[in-house]
């Protein structure tokens, strides 16, 4: 059998595809290759001086002010120190003294940040003199009760932030599985809200039409819709700092001003990158984590970003790197009573008992995780090439079928398609998202 050689990004390096010639590559889809700002501090002062729908931050503090600065943490590419000097700046030029300022670090369900880790994020050479403290969910004590949204979230928010006079947010837009894109009031719910806020936030998206959103319209989403509600809660004024980073990591665009307004036009840029047309679903898609290698946590993206380009009954093939391994992935240590013979049986009556399934050690963002792979494995066949990830953690994943090589993976899929298939490729899988052609 002759065979079509494709060539894919590998890490740093590169792997080598070699698929049947029966089977047509409709396409290989990348980002949109939109440079970077080749001045960053300049790119920060511009979006500082002219906010989306706001007042700047230098007329909106006011001397006395407690201000809450809310950083998100280590998980999130944001280039923290990039920004932090230039918002620093213009609340100091406004007369704030560095005692009126706290920093946060948006942790949703996340460990606690080191003070070096602190530090090294947001550029300063220690934490010393600077008041700042980790966000805890769990502590009732360091949470403020704002009320129900009218989807029925129980609105709790870190006291610091919810007693400040302003609150500044400085985060990154994204695409993202649950919200559309990340960014926005996201960075304060769940990022400095309680447990109980974001279990059911994130419960709003274990259904059918929403387990996968990611670049989706926000006003179809919600759980996003939700969490700007209860971020419109607040009582003092929230001013956002967003960045949009092309595949790279360089920064394309900084938006700042109103939570919603100034999300909104950062969306529209990180759609128009990261967004990929496709004419209809394949038989196979072929996703590459490039570039969140990191670990297995980010490269379950080549997954979570293109699974609605699959045909139903279609194949899907994912190469994850993960040079660091797991990382911090809960899903991966819950051994399920279930292999996944059972789970493609019992998938149907699972997925309606998830939102209300009471697992030790499961957190709220892993049961929607558990939610979405349930859902994508009644939706196609899913091979992963992983090689970094050990045996005992493949056998807690049930949903993925595992194989040792990418070419192991094509003889598997050719027992779905012998002849002839469609075949989609993603060799930027870890952040492109497809978008169906009217």
């Amino acid at each position: 059998m002759t065979h079509t050689t494709h060539t894919l990004p590998w890490g740093k390096g590169k792997i080598e595809l070699a698929l049947p010639e029966s089977w047509h590559v409709a396409a290989s889809l990348a980002p949109a290759p939109l440079p970077a700002a080749e001045d960053v501090a300049g790119e920060v002062r511009r979006s500082l001086q002219t906010p989306v729908s706001s007042a700047t931050l230098s007329a909106l503090y006011r001397p006395g002010m407690k201000v809450a600065l809310v950083v998100d943490d280590s998980s999130r590419p944001t280039p923290v120190a990039a920004i932090f000097p230039g918002v620093l700046a213009e609340l100091q030029a406004a007369g704030m003294p560095r005692e009126d300022l706290t920093l946060v670090s948006a942790l949703g369900l996340h460990r606690a940040m080191l003070a070096a880790e602190m530090a090294q994020r947001t550029g300063l050479p220690g934490m010393q003199g600077w008041q700042w403290e980790n966000h805890t969910c769990d502590d009732p004590q360091r949470l403020v009760y704002l009320g129900t949204t009218s989807r029925g979230t129980p609105v709790w928010i870190n006291k610091t932030v919810a007693q400040a006079g302003l609150v500044v947010s400085i985060g990154c837009i994204e695409p993202h599985i649950i919200a559309s894109f990340g960014g926005g009031y996201k960075n304060l719910i769940p990022g400095v809200a309680g447990r109980a806020t974001t279990a059911h936030n994130h419960s709003l998206n274990c259904t059918p039409g929403t387990f996968n959103m990611v670049g989706q319209p926000i006003e179809c989403n919600p759980m996003r819709l939700d969490l700007e509600e209860g971020g419109r809660m607040l009582k003092p004024p929230v001013f956002i700092v967003n960045t949009v980073l092309n595949s790279a990591a360089g920064v394309v665009r900084v938006v700042a001003g109103d939570p919603v307004a100034a999300h909104r036009a950062g969306c529209a840029v990180s759609a128009a990158m990261y967004g990929v047309n496709i004419a209809r679903p394949a038989d196979i898609v072929i996703s590459d984590s490039y570039p969140m290698d990191s670990d297995f946590r980010q490269g379950v993206k080549a997954i979570a970003n293109t699974v609605r380009a699959v045909r139903r009954g279609g194949v899907m093939i994912a190469l994850v790197k993960a040079e660091e391994g797991v990382g911090v992935f809960g899903l991966a240590d819950q051994k399920l009573p279930l292999g996944r013979r059972g789970l493609q049986l019992l998938a149907p009556a699972l997925v309606r008992l998830v939102p209300r399934l009471k697992i030790k050690g499961l957190s709220e963002e892993d049961r929607f995780f558990l939610y979405f792979a349930l859902q994508a494995m009644r939706h196609a066949t899913l091979l992963m090439v992983a090689p970094t990830i050990p045996a005992e953690t493949k056998a807690h994943l049930p949903f993925v079928q595992f194989v040792d090589s990418p070419e192991e993976a094509i003889r598997r899929a050719r027992q779905r398609f012998p002849s002839q298939a469609e075949v989609l490729l993603f060799p930027y899988g870890g952040t492109t998202f497809p978008v169906l052609r009217q």
